[in-house]
């Protein structure tokens, strides 16, 4: 089984990539048959913006453009989607947010077949590790945590198909454990793979 670990954070030395590597390591000894591999999109140079060519793919007039087609495959590829992002303004970097709205595009994550959704993705497991500041009580009394809930688990993947099978809020209150609850979710990533497999 592959896990595609994808990062945004510009900064390779950040508690951001470190949950990231600790992800791929857990992956990693799970099992002899499971991999991972991780995307940084800051060091690829992936480019977050939505334009022309985007549009154009979008309206089904033109090809995706040649570096969303690299990303498609390299989702295509994996067995799980795993998302790590630091948290700017409640919600994910517009780097992760610009890959997803030009990666999930119209055409490959759904399709719209005369006004009815087609959910094209629902083979695709996604886990979201998103790295925040303030306490739980913060994100609780201002309903961040359930705002972030619904635009990105139900927002972004339930409209595409894909089940997020866990979404993780890694706090400051316990950043002394967030490596090894990292290596932990790697480890277990596709224990329900290998449950629905028996």
């Amino acid at each position: 089984m592959h896990a595609l670990i994808v990062v945004a954070h510009p900064l390779t030395d950040s508690l951001t990539h470190a949950v990231a590597a600790q992800i791929a390591a857990g992956v990693s000894q799970s099992g002899a048959d499971n991999s991972a591999e991780i995307a940084d999109l800051a060091a690829d140079g992936f480019d977050p913006r939505f334009g022309k060519a985007d549009i154009a793919a979008f309206n089904l007039q033109a090809a995706f453009p040649a570096d969303v087609i690299a990303e498609q495959q390299r989702v295509d590829a994996a067995d799980a989607l795993v998302l790590v992002y630091p948290v700017y303004w409640w919600s994910m970097p517009a780097l992760m947010k610009g890959w997803i709205d030009r990666v999930f595009n119209n055409g490959w994550a759904y399709e719209d077949a005369d006004g009815r959704v087609i959910k094209k993705l629902q083979h695709l497991p996604v886990h979201l590790v998103a790295i925040g500041a303030a306490d739980h009580g913060t994100w609780q009394r201002h309903g961040y945590d359930v705002a972030m809930h619904t635009q990105v688990d139900h927002g972004i993947f339930d409209y595409c198909g894909a089940p997020v099978k866990s979404s993780t809020l890694l706090l400051q209150e316990q950043v002394e454990n967030h490596l090894q609850t990292a290596q932990t979710l790697g480890t277990q990533l596709f224990t329900s793979h290998r449950a629905n497999a028996s």
